[in-house]
């Protein structure tokens, strides 16, 4: 896999002992798998809403992973950075992006950034190239996909 993406280029960190989180809400298209996944941590209601230090590290890097949209990434003090999977993933969301796993290298307009996930805009109207950034609605209802159907998206969307 190319370099992991610097710091810098990830969103907010949210730092524990033993990992910090980053999160983007530029990236994030409210498919709340962190919320599901560890509610405890991930908390839109709470200031901070991230909480790592709230479960172990291991169990919190895995929900991070869940983000399909790379909205959220993780780094383990002595650990490598996330594997991507083989071969890449590309699944259509049909209310909007292309969700996309793998050993992806991505052009924004900041330069070439290396991934692993990334919701991608197929709309073609996103302010925020590669990623889709809503423009398409998609955070305007419900998806058949893994947005969590028990909440609006806008019930979920944590401010920084």
């Amino acid at each position: 896999m190319a370099a992991p993406p610097d710091d810098n280029r990830l969103g907010r960190a949210y730092a524990a002992p033993e990992i910090t989180v980053f999160y983007d809400r530029s990236r994030c298209r409210h498919y709340a798998e962190c919320v599901r996944g560890l509610p405890q941590v991930f908390d839109p209601a709470r200031r901070p809403w991230i909480r790592a230090d709230l479960a172990d590290s291991d169990t919190v890097a895995e929900v991070v992973r869940r983000c399909p949209t790379g909205a959220l990434h993780y780094r383990l003090p002595a650990e490598q950075p996330e594997e991507p999977p083989h071969p890449t993933i590309i699944t259509p969301d049909p209310r909007g992006p292309l969700l996309v796993r793998g050993d992806l290298v991505l052009d924004t307009p900041e330069g070439p950034l290396a991934e692993t996930r990334a919701a991608l805009c197929a709309c073609g109207r996103t302010r925020n190239q590669p990623f889709c950034d809503g423009a398409c609605g998609v955070n305007g209802g419900l998806s058949d996909g893994t947005r969590d159907q028990a909440q609006t998206p806008r019930s979920v969307e944590p401010e920084t």
